[in-house]
């Protein structure tokens, strides 16, 4: 049965949208990045910002609430110094002391 064959029939009071939903094809959902039970909030940015926000998560292949998530979380990290760091930034920071060596 077709979707506005079974909305037809629904509002002539037969139920056919119960076939409808029997025929449909399984879907598979998103699975959540985190185990961690979530809150939802919104969060107005100026459309400049979203799409910087965009574009740095694009170029870490993660999305864009997870790089805010991240971002977050480090920065009230920073408040309680238990700040975090990437280990390719600690590499970076040693390399730079280590400065150049001698042949």
């Amino acid at each position: 049965m077709h979707r506005r064959d079974a909305i037809d029939r629904f509002h002539a009071g037969d139920d056919g949208l119960g076939e409808l939903v029997d025929e449909g094809q399984p879907v598979e959902l998103p699975r959540p990045d985190t185990d961690e039970p979530m809150v939802s909030r919104s969060v107005r940015l100026p459309l400049e910002t979203y799409e910087r926000v965009r574009a740095a998560a694009d170029a870490r292949g993660i999305g864009v609430t997870t790089l805010m998530r991240q971002w977050i979380e480090t920065g009230l990290a920073e408040l309680d110094d238990s700040a975090t760091v990437s280990l390719a930034d600690v590499r970076r920071a040693l390399a730079a002391l280590a400065g150049p060596r001698a042949a």
